[in-house]
């Protein structure tokens, strides 16, 4: 069984930046690619970034040129790099793991979540 914990959320003006971090434990994961995903009140959850072993990323419209995913495949860590916050960014970040499929990712494996606030 996978585990994931993230680390780094809490309370920031607009402009500021954040970085999240995600670690993953348990057995060998047959995971190929891990994201991150938010959820905002009243919003439904919807992916951020994502990251393949091989190095690809892709991000949602909204964070793009804002937003960093990264990874160390040998930790089994996964990093997102939040610059230029906008209160539009408030929501819960979720850690995630799964597999590739050819039109998409099936999710399988989920963090807790870690809240990030900004303030105007």
């Amino acid at each position: 069984q996978v585990h994931l914990v993230e680390s780094g959320g809490g309370s920031v003006q607009a402009g500021a930046s954040l970085r999240l971090s995600c670690a993953a434990s348990g057995s060998t994961p047959s995971f190929n690619a891990m994201g991150w995903h938010r959820q905002a009140p009243g919003n439904q959850r919807e992916v951020v970034a994502v990251v393949t072993y091989g190095g690809r990323t892709e991000y949602a419209d909204s964070v793009k040129g804002r937003f960093t995913i990264s990874r160390d495949n040998n930790k089994n860590t996964v990093d997102l790099q939040m610059n230029s916050l906008k209160p539009e960014d408030t929501a819960v970040y979720y850690c995630s793991a799964g597999r590739l499929r050819q039109q998409g990712v099936d999710w399988g494996y989920w963090g807790q979540g870690t809240k990030v606030t900004v303030s105007s």
